[in-house]
């Protein structure tokens, strides 16, 4: 398959995805699968290969991220009910300022972020900012777009976060000098693509009235017998500290032990989330006065708005295994690598090719980072560590429909595809770039 005919499929398939949902008004469902169907056949993928490869790609995505969804939202509507969430929103609002919410949920974005992946962070997050928008009188989207922007920035370019630890390990970079390489980029990244876009999208983007998941979220009034900031914050924190501590298991014991496979057991996504979530049933739930009958009620009807979330997060995680099975993404990394350019460019327009193809930024990262390590064995006057951060950076960029971040935000948030497109994908952009940018000022000045 010839790049350009890669190319030009893959960006026909993306505006025709854009055009039905946002023109046409049919089921995003429908138009995912279809459009993955449609272009598989036309690049040549045996017909009988498609629908499987489809399912494959949706099944993955589900396999984790749907069990992510559930969780997060039981633990959020617990959070809510108990007025947990509330509790946290006032403190903020309160230690912060009204006029400075943003900022701080921005903070508290990149300290959740670090050890766990976007749609975790995400699901733990989003009740606090639904309260706290509602609490302050603030529009959602300056609430929630300096959390997300927070989320991604971590996810792609601070260790010890998996995706980066990726591309640690395949450039052979030195872990401390990365993390605070990436603090040096991250932060003022997350700063101008948070609070900075965050307010500018805010004044520019109407959200919709009427937001079902936000209503399940929000009461009219705080409940007056609210719980602890402290025992809140912990029971939010725990699948974090748990997270941590499995990703520390081979510092803090010897392999193989019965310790270190316990911890690893523990700091196991779902298994962190699972346990924080029975724990919220109890903490939040049996010692505020809530009978088991009401938690079984909470923890079943708040996830029914979730459903079709969940399906479109499986479908574009199928749009995008059709994208690699058919070639399509193969044809359109190998046309960037005949191009000749400077490496950190090279590894981020990798990332950025990966990305668009696949959806998933810790495959754009592990897949760029494979190709450019052996380059960069021959360039020793290129910081490694710099090269971790600009492959992450390109990892994010664009928020194609293909990533399951995607449809979290246009659903969460009440958004339209157009309006996704406008928020969530220029901000993903907007960090893509600004990490380019510092990472080739960087390596002027950085050793």
């Amino acid at each position: 398959m010839s790049p350009l005919f890669a190319v030009s499929l893959t960006t026909g398939a993306i505006f025709s995805i854009i055009l039905l949902i946002a023109r046409f008004r049919l089921n995003p469902f429908i138009v995912l699968f279809v459009t993955s169907i449609v272009i598989a056949l036309i690049a040549g993928m045996p017909a009988d290969k498609v629908v499987g490869s489809f399912e494959n790609g949706a099944g993955h995505v589900l396999g984790h991220v749907g069990t992510v969804i559930a969780l997060g939202t039981m633990l959020g509507k617990m959070l809510t009910e108990s007025g947990g969430a509330d509790q946290i929103a006032l403190t903020i609002s309160r230690k912060a300022g009204r006029g400075h919410a943003d900022w701080a949920m921005m903070v508290i974005g990149l300290l959740v972020g670090l050890p766990v992946f976007f749609e975790i962070g995400f699901v733990l997050l989003i009740p606090i900012a639904f309260v706290l928008a509602a609490r302050t009188n603030t529009s959602l989207l300056r609430i929630a777009l300096p959390m997300g922007a927070a989320l991604s920035v971590t996810h792609a370019l601070i260790p010890p976060h998996p995706a980066a630890l990726l591309a640690v390990s395949a450039y052979h970079a030195n872990i401390g000098k990365t993390i605070f390489y990436g603090l040096l980029v991250g932060i003022p990244t997350a700063i101008i693509a948070g609070p900075v876009f965050g307010r500018f999208a805010a004044r520019r983007v109407p959200l919709l009235e009427e937001n079902p998941l936000a209503a399940q979220f929000v009461s009219a009034e705080p409940p007056e017998n609210m719980p602890g900031f402290a025992v809140t914050l912990l029971t939010i924190l725990s699948p974090v500290i748990l997270m941590l501590l499995g990703s520390s298991a081979d510092f803090i014991s010897m392999l193989h032990t019965p310790l270190n496979t316990s911890l690893h057991f523990l700091g196991n996504t779902v298994i962190a989330l699972t346990l924080a979530t029975i724990l919220s049933f109890y903490v939040l739930g049996l010692a505020r006065g809530f009978s088991r009958e009401t938690i079984l009620r909470f923890s079943t009807e708040c996830l029914g708005p979730t459903a079709l979330i969940m399906l479109l997060v499986g479908a574009g995680g199928g749009f995008g295994k059709v994208l690699i099975d058919s070639g399509i993404s193969d044809a359109i990394t190998h046309a960037a690598l005949g191009a000749h350019m400077p490496l950190l460019v090279l590894a981020w327009l990798l990332a950025v090719i990966v990305r668009v193809a696949c959806g998933s930024a810790t495959v754009a990262m592990a897949t760029a980072s494979g190709i450019v390590a052996p380059i960069l064995s021959h360039a020793p006057t290129i910081s490694p560590e710099l090269m971790v951060l600009v492959t992450g950076a390109g990892s994010v960029a664009l928020g194609p429909m293909n990533d399951a971040g995607f449809w979290q935000i246009k659903e969460y948030l009440g958004l339209t595809v157009p309006q996704t497109l406008k928020t969530w994908s220029v901000l993903e952009t907007l960090i893509a770039v600004c990490g380019l940018v510092f990472c080739l000022i960087g390596s002027v000045f950085l050793p």
